[in-house]
């Protein structure tokens, strides 16, 4: 029997962390987690600890020793005196391919690159972001005019795949670790930070239409804040409703 710490929010957290629960050589024996959802649906990690009995860690310098740490959209970034709390490996799911799109908005990121192909990735967590080798992923093509709504749907369901197939060959040591500068040149790399993400929803209305919309499809995530432009002063939220905003300012 495998202990497991789990470090995890959303609803790919509640969906890995259940199947933790059921696995047969899984003992989970703490929780840590913000709650943080992107939809009003679905238990939150902690209720699911709570339903489960098992205890939920309030802050990562609290972690106790396990087999496995196992991250899933943890929102900090662990010291090495935490990932040192796994006897075995710390491994986290990251929701995009690696090595190219590190950190976070991966998915808005990967539609204004205009990249034809996403993925989910299983991989050794060390102090950088996103950065330890990888044990498995799982690539898919990205549909034509893809909104980042889609892109995390599409992204979410073969992460919960990835994990499924992929979780007991990890607690076994099943794998061959691929160290990502080994593919940096093939692949290429990048490393995205919370804050640029405002930076990408603030769109010039005198960019060539298609750079807007894509720009839009981008970074328009219910319940996050729209993008927007600025006209003479004026602050205009960008949402499904663009088109006719800009028109009606002589920008279209």
């Amino acid at each position: 029997m495998e202990e497991v710490v789990f470090l995890g929010s959303k609803e790919i957290g509640s969906f890995c962390l259940q199947e933790l629960i059921k696995h047969e050589n899984v003992y989970v024996t703490g929780v840590l987690s913000n709650d943080r959802q992107l939809k009003e649906s679905g238990k939150t990690v902690t209720r699911i600890a709570g339903e489960n009995k098992i205890p939920v860690i309030q802050h990562p310098d609290d972690l106790p020793e396990a087999d496995f740490l196992i991250s899933v959209q943890y929102h900090l970034i662990l010291k090495s005196r935490h990932l040192a709390k796994a006897r075995k490996a710390a491994v986290n799911l990251h929701l995009a391919p690696l090595p190219e799109y590190r950190g976070c908005n991966q998915f808005s990121f990967a539609i204004c690159d205009e990249k034809g192909e996403f993925g989910t990735t299983l991989h050794l967590m060390d102090e950088g972001i996103d950065s330890g080798d990888i044990l498995f992923e799982r690539r898919f093509p990205v549909p034509d005019l893809c909104t980042v709504a889609q892109l995390y749907d599409l992204t979410l369901e073969h992460s919960k795949i990835l994990f499924s197939e992929k979780i007991s060959r990890v607690l076994k040591g099943d794998y061959r670790p691929i160290p990502q500068k080994s593919l940096i040149d093939e692949r290429g790399t990048s490393v995205h930070f919370r804050k640029e993400i405002e930076k990408l929803k603030n769109i010039d209305a005198d960019l060539p239409l298609k750079d807007i919309e894509k720009r839009i499809r981008a970074t328009y995530f219910p319940p996050f804040p729209p993008p927007y432009t600025v006209i003479d002063g004026e602050k205009i939220e960008l949402d499904d409703q663009w088109r006719q905003k800009l028109k009606k300012y002589g920008k279209l």
